[in-house]
């Protein structure tokens, strides 16, 4: 197998990255990430790595499959078939822990993750490892993507007890679920740096049998000291922090581990992470006339165009991959994961908003067009994730990045036509090969590919500029633009006749939320209305698939199921804290866009039901999961970092002060201040582990602009200053339309409403400020100066 998508050695598996500066906190408990934990004289703490990959020969799978069959999770499901005798996580397992007093093997993953592929065919089709395990352990496996609770709490462990964190995760715990050794993945067998998978299940069986009281005293004293760690509560401070030393100081965290050349904040490998991306364009609207806002614009323009330009890039069929394994963003971990392209989205249509390059709205709309085509079911949900690995040809074992890479002899084949007028003999192949790095011995580097697996293989990624690819071939440079899509259209054509990566058809809330925010934001900021019509649909999707009336619950997951229809598991699994932030602000965006207030109100319910199921009334803040969902979990969690996702409590925080500035509803306010509060010490130590948190505390503390348009949401001089407002980048506001019923529902919320009048019958637009409200304005153009201010 390609070693493609393999991390750095202090990040095992398909490791928990973040892309934050170097130096930075990389996880909640990464302060102790070189502290290793024994639990015996003789048995260190075994941390799985990709080390050697001793070849094992995978027993023929067996007929009868395992109780997983019985799970909708594709993850799951790919496991049905192993000679391991796999519980699903529940209550059955662990009655069976306790009963025959054996320790639980956990394994966490998701099913597009490389390392878990790898160690499902390496370890878990094995015959002898399925009978130790069987024997002397209660296997459960976990998809981390329905059991994000899970996922998190003995993340937590591993990363405080090993190097580093990922996946696959596999921890051993007690029969009361403390974990007491974990690690990431493991090869089968002892190689030259790395303890095989078997060794470490003989010697936990070993110590489990010969000094089992004290691994459960070092288990329980792990749990303690975790417990106190992770503790995220208000204390004794009454304030949060100042937005203008923590804006500053995450500023500086950032500018120190930039990246000059090619952008983005790290050496390899490299995230997108467009929650920084996010900070660094708010930090410049708050200070545009400063030298280091002009370097936070810069930044962040730099790192989209130098993505964009790069490999991590699909040119072929757009969107997104998971990251590049090198600096250049050239060469990436082909594996394109939804939560990405919603948010990349946003962050490509803000860059447009700034800067005014189409060059950035093509990007976005170039993301939004593959969700629709690859990512998108029938009813309007949209699934996970597609896979990094499938085969070169049908029949074949499946290699990463088989469906994205080319040879110069297929493209040549593809494109053999003349370019007339070029200076020299050309073909629209040899042109697209030149402007995208093409070369006959392929552009991965050998040590990207150390079994040259890949070998004359080319990832295509931007070398040149437009203008550079004419000048070279003295072509007009619209000529090369069209010849050049031209030739990828020929390319994405060729390439549906390949095998194509698995598809994750699991549909969750939190994501299909985010994606509702994608469509949503870049269609209103382009005038798009296919766009806000996609969003529309991924919301009624999330009503009417993912949604208890009953209860006023969201589910976290739902299933595609054979001819368009929509499964779910049973009993449901309901959503956790990121499902209810991430669809709250999917349809705090989705109203602005659409102005149906069906969804503003669908949203103020949606945050009654989290404030019921996971504020904590003590400490502040929101926990990550319901208490009654987590019971028998060792800790119940408060996600205190900006990843490749943002923090549920930094997109709530950002919600509470929306939903107050629609409603007025003095109870939002008092709880995101008790939020950010609760965040101050984690903010004040590592503020850039929190850069959403960061632009929520800096949002709090400026005063949010209600704007305020009044006039037929159907006629033309509304939409006029409507697509005004969408047009310029306005973080710190909420846009309303008041159409003069004082019976409406934002007339009841907001009475103020009621006062404003359309100037001489005309669409007249207020911008509201600590409620006081500007002059009525009716040209766009004098809106967009106001804006500007």
């Amino acid at each position: 197998m390609s070693h493609l998508s393999s991390p750095p050695q202090k990040h095992k598996g398909e490791h928990k990255g973040h892309g934050l500066p170097r130096g930075s906190e990389r996880g909640s408990s990464s302060r102790d990430k070189d502290r290793s934990v024994t639990v015996s004289n003789t048995v260190p703490m075994p941390v799985g790595g990709k080390g050697s990959r001793t070849s094992c020969s995978p027993s023929i799978l067996q007929k009868v499959p395992n109780r997983l069959i019985n799970e909708k999770s594709p993850y799951l499901l790919q496991h049905a078939y192993n000679p391991v005798d796999w519980y699903p996580w529940g209550q059955e397992a662990f009655d069976k822990a306790r009963k025959e007093n054996k320790p639980i093997f956990l394994s966490v993953g998701y099913s597009t993750c490389h390392w878990c592929h790898m160690m499902e065919e390496e370890s878990f089709q094995n015959e002898e490892i399925g009978r130790l395990l069987n024997e002397d352990f209660v296997s459960v496996k976990v998809d981390r993507e329905e059991r994000p609770d899970v996922d998190k709490v003995y993340m937590t462990f591993v990363q405080a007890t090993s190097s580093g964190g990922g996946w696959p995760m596999n921890v051993w715990l007690t029969p009361n679920l403390q974990p007491f050794v974990g690690g990431t993945y493991f090869p089968p067998e002892d190689g030259l740096t790395r303890v095989g998978f078997r060794t470490v299940l003989l010697r936990i069986r070993e110590q489990w049998k010969q000094n089992k009281n004290t691994l459960l005293e070092n288990s329980q004293r792990v749990t303690t000291a975790l417990l106190a760690r992770s503790e995220i509560s208000m204390g004794d401070r009454q304030v949060p922090p100042s937005a203008a030393t923590m804006n500053s100081r995450c500023f500086q965290q950032l500018d120190e581990g930039y990246d000059e050349e090619y952008g983005g904040f790290a050496e390899a490998p490299k995230f997108p992470t467009p929650v920084i991306l996010n900070f660094l364009f708010s930090y410049w609207l708050s200070h545009r006339l400063t030298q280091d806002g002009s370097r936070a614009q810069q930044m962040a323009l730099h790192t989209l165009k130098m993505m964009a330009n790069g490999g991590i890039r699909d040119h072929v069929g757009q969107g997104f991959h998971r990251y590049s394994t090198d600096r250049q963003w050239h060469i990436p971990h082909f594996e394109k994961m939804l939560y990405d392209q919603a948010q990349l989205a946003v962050a490509y249509t803000q860059a447009f908003q700034i800067s005014g390059d189409e060059f950035y709205s093509d990007v976005a709309k170039g993301i939004l067009q593959y969700v629709a085509r690859s990512l998108s079911h029938r009813s309007g949900g949209f699934y996970s994730a597609e896979d990094a690995d499938s085969p070169p040809e049908r029949g074949m074992r499946p290699k990463e990045g088989a469906f994205y890479v080319w040879t110069v002899k297929e493209v040549q084949q593809l494109l053999p036509e003349p370019v007339l007028g070029a200076t020299e003999p050309l073909t629209s192949g040899q042109l697209l090969m030149k402007h995208y790095g093409l070369t006959e011995a392929g552009n991965i580097s050998p040590s990207q590919d150390p079994k040259g697996e890949l070998q004359g293989q080319n990832v295509l990624t931007v070398r040149y500029s437009l203008e550079l690819t004419a000048a070279r071939f003295g072509l007009d440079v619209d000529a090369v633009r069209t010849l050049l899509n031209t030739g990828l259209e020929k390319l994405f054509q060729a390439r549906k006749h390949r095998p194509k990566p698995h598809l994750d058809s699991k549909m969750l809330a939190a994501w299909n939320g985010l994606m509702v925010s994608g469509y949503a934001v870049t269609g209103a900021v382009l005038g798009l209305e296919k766009l806000i019509t996609y969003a529309i649909n991924g919301a009624k999707f999330l009503k009417r698939h993912m949604f208890d009336v009953a209860s006023g619950r969201l589910m976290r997951t739902c299933y595609a199921g054979s001819g368009g229809t929509v499964e779910h598991s049973n009993p449901p699994c309901w959503g956790f804290l990121e499902d209810y932030a991430f669809v709250v602000r999917g349809l705090l965006d989705l109203y602005e866009a659409s102005q149906e207030s069906s969804w503003l109100e669908w949203a103020l319910r949606l945050q009654d039901t989290q404030d019921r199921l996971f504020w904590d009334s003590r400490g502040g803040g929101y926990f990550c999961s319901e208490a009654e969902l987590g019971a028998g979990l060792p800790l119940r969690l408060k996600d205190d970092q900006d990843g490749a996702e943002p923090s549920a409590n930094s997109v709530s925080a950002h919600n509470l002060l929306r939903l107050h500035g629609f409603t007025g509803h003095k109870d939002w306010m008092d709880k995101c201040v008790c939020l950010l509060t609760a965040f101050s010490e984690r903010m004040r130590r590592v503020p850039v582990a929190l850069p959403e948190m960061v632009c929520a505390l800096s949002a709090h503390q400026q005063t949010l602009k209600q704007i305020v348009i009044c006039g037929d949401p159907q006629a033309k001089d509304t939409k006029a200053l409507l697509h005004c407002v969408h047009s310029v980048y306005i973080p710190n506001k909420v846009l309303i339309l008041a159409n003069g019923d004082p019976s409406s529902f934002l007339s009841r919320q907001l009475p103020f409403l009621s006062t404003l009048r359309r100037l001489e019958d005309r669409a007249t637009a207020y911008v509201c400020e600590d409620q006081a409200c500007s002059m009525p304005i009716t040209e766009p153009c004098e809106l967009r100066k106001l804006l500007h201010q």
